[in-house]
Order: C-alpha cells, then sequence, then structure tokens
C-alpha cells in the first residue's frame, strides 16, 4: 500500500511521489533487491540493477535494508502512480508460471537442479590425486584474503572466478588456471564489491591478462561488472576476456 508515502498528483497520469534510486556505480548485481521486492519493480540486467516498473514500486523500500553495497536509496520524483491492481495480475501470473514449471521462486542461481550424468561403473577405476596434478600456484584464493602487494601478482596472468566454476566445470586446473594467479569470489555470498581491492591489484602490479570465469546465473554478473570496473579505474589497459560456464559445466562463450 501506498499510504506511508506522500503524493502530490500532477498532469498525465503521474505524480510526485517517493520512489527508490538505483545508484548503478554502488551496484555489484547481487540480485538481493530484486529478490525483496514483492512487487517484481527491479530487474538485474547487463549485471546492474535496474528500477524496471516504476509502477510497481511502492515507495516503502523493502529492498532498501537487503543492498549490501548501499546503491539504493529514495527519492521524491514525478513518477507513474503505484498500480497495485497490475502488481497483483503479475504476481498472479509469475505464480502460476512458477507452479508449472518449478516451486523455486527466488535467485536463479540458487534454484534446485538435479543434473543426469552418466555414470561412472563401480569396478572403474576410482580417481586417484596421482592421476592429476593441481595447477594452482598461489594462496589465498579469496579476494578478500589476497594481500594487494603479493609477490606472485607480479608478471601474472591474473584469473578471477566465481567460486561455483570449479565445481561446475570438470577441466577447471587444466584450462583456466594452469599458468595464472587465481583469485576467487561470490558478491552474492561476500555481499561486497571487489571493484575497489581488484583496482588495486591491477595498479599496484605487473598484470599481464586478466581471465574473468563466471557461470550463467544472473547473481554473477556483479563479479563481471566488479572486473570490469576494477580494469577501467586502474588506469592501465590489460588484455582481458570473460568466459561463462553453463550450471551442466559447458562453456558457452
Amino acid at each position: 500500500m501506498l499510504t506511508e508515502t506522500k503524493v502530490k498528483s500532477i498532469d498525465g497520469g503521474k505524480m510526485i511521489r517517493k520512489i527508490i534510486r538505483i545508484d548503478k556505480e554502488k551496484c555489484n548485481g547481487c540480485g538481493t533487491c530484486a529478490n525483496a521486492c514483492h512487487e517484481g519493480a527491479i530487474d538485474i540486467i547487463d549485471g546492474k540493477a535496474e528500477l524496471v516498473r516504476e509502477h510497481f514500486c511502492d515507495g516503502l523500500g523493502d529492498c532498501l535494508p537487503e543492498c549490501p553495497t548501499g546503491a539504493i536509496s529514495f527519492e521524491e520524483r514525478e513518477a507513474p502512480a503505484y498500480d497495485e491492481d497490475a502488481v497483483k495480475e503479475a504476481q498472479s501470473k509469475i505464480a502460476a508460471k512458477n507452479h508449472a514449471m518449478s516451486p523455486h521462486t527466488g535467485c536463479p542461481g540458487s534454484k534446485i537442479m538435479q543434473i543426469q550424468r552418466t555414470k561412472t561403473p563401480e569396478t572403474a577405476k576410482p580417481f586417484s590425486g596421482a592421476d592429476s596434478i593441481s595447477q594452482l600456484e598461489n594462496w589465498p584464493v579469496q579476494i578478500k584474503l589476497a594481500p594487494i602487494s603479493a609477490p606472485y601478482f607480479n608478471g601474472a596472468k591474473l584469473l578471477i572466478a566465481a567460486d561455483c566454476t570449479a565445481y561446475a566445470y570438470a577441466g577447471f586446473h587444466q584450462d583456466f588456471i594452469q599458468n595464472k594467479v587465481t583469485l576467487i569470489g561470490c558478491p552474492k555470498l561476500d555481499q561486497v564489491d571487489y571493484s575497489e581491492k581488484l583496482a588495486a591489484i591491477i595498479q599496484n602490479n605487473n598484470i599481464q591478462s586478466v581471465t574473468i570465469v563466471r557461470m550463467e546465473v544472473p547473481c554473477c554478473g556483479g563479479l563481471e561488472m566488479a572486473v570490469k570496473n576494477a580494469l577501467q579505474n586502474s588506469g592501465k589497459f590489460i588484455p582481458w576476456q570473460v568466459v561463462t560456464i553453463s550450471i551442466d559445466g559447458k562453456i558457452i562463450d
């Protein structure tokens, strides 16, 4: 309901009222605000939260305390009136679709899935660490824990990967970690913006290249955006690429 917000009617079916504002510079694309918005006013587009349905925003700010980076605030401006009927209709359609397809209604990254694989015969030789050598060359690997001036960054080819990628993609050590310095993180779980620290690492070290490996789920866009911002803010021109892994473990771009 809109009873707690002040409104002033103007021409054209719009009014001056309280509505949320999203600071894209602060947004890390984690998606918690979109999940918290019961009206469905917010979507994640290109790794950033956007208020895409102004008439769905009731101005009460359920999303405000959920934002880990403080990217959401209130403002009073011209906006369409809150349309409660349209919200209820949209919610009904979404509920019907989710009921038909899946009981999951939250973030796509936490949707329960069972991936069918060809079973390995029990008589087959069990995997042994002797059959495959770890390619990890540095520790710690968590972005939050890695020192900015660690010696292994000097001259490094930097791999920045989402936590889940190494579990989803079977050949991760050989295809991605090999001959690189590895950093991992999850902006949704850590609830931080990595861009400032990553920019400092790039600025203070002779990084040769950057490879970003992310999952296909929307919340992984926050990691990609943080790295891109870090590269831009570092003031350096460094070759970089993004690789996206599907939930079933394939490279999709």
